[in-house]
């Protein structure tokens, strides 16, 4: 019995020597890459999911805040929405105008003051307009008064908005994995 023992382990020690001398054989490194390969394949779809679900989550987030600030805004403002020069709604709005609006102080009848002067004791609503995350872009259009707003983003900008209605939304072709459009977020 102890011969056997004797036999067996230096079988063993033999091809243990063996393997340390010669290294990994071609088929053992094969099945490693074969299953690196399975792992990758299964791993990396979710993790670029996971950016665009982030993206589409971001993007909500941004059109909740405009939203709600341009709501505060209109609040704080006699009824104005930004956008308007002056607060008069009878001049068209202006892109640089609602900017200046969301990211300046300004006192109760629109107008943009600096900050610290006691004279503008409202806002900024935003500290810049945020991006875009489906687009990279932070740029609003304004559609005018009389103008019928758009039916879906064409990327030109990071948003659209409409003074008239307050309607803000991203202009973004294109749907998230559930197949809601940007555009309808």
């Amino acid at each position: 019995m102890l011969d056997a023992y004797k036999i067996k382990f230096n079988l063993d020690s033999r091809s243990s020597a063996r393997m340390a001398k010669d290294g990994f054989t071609l088929v053992e490194i094969m099945i490693v890459v074969v299953i690196l390969t399975v792992l990758a394949v299964i791993a990396l779809p979710r993790f670029s999911n996971a950016s665009a679900i982030a993206r589409a989550n971001s993007l909500a987030s941004n059109l909740r805040i405009g939203r709600v600030q341009i709501s505060l805004f209109e609040s704080q403002h006699l009824g104005i929405p930004p956008g308007y020069p002056r607060g008069d709604i009878g001049r068209p709005p202006a892109a640089v105008v609602f900017e200046a609006q969301m990211t300046q102080r300004t006192d109760e009848n629109c107008l943009v003051g600096s900050v610290g002067d006691p004279n503008f004791p409202l806002g900024p609503y935003l500290l810049k307009l945020p991006k875009n995350p489906i687009n990279g872009k932070n740029t609003v259009e304004v559609i005018l008064n009389e103008q019928i707003f758009p039916t879906a983003g064409d990327n030109s900008h990071g948003y659209i908005y409409q003074p008239s209605t307050m309607t803000f939304k991203a202009d973004s072709p294109g749907a998230d994995d559930n197949g809601r459009l940007y555009f309808d977020y």
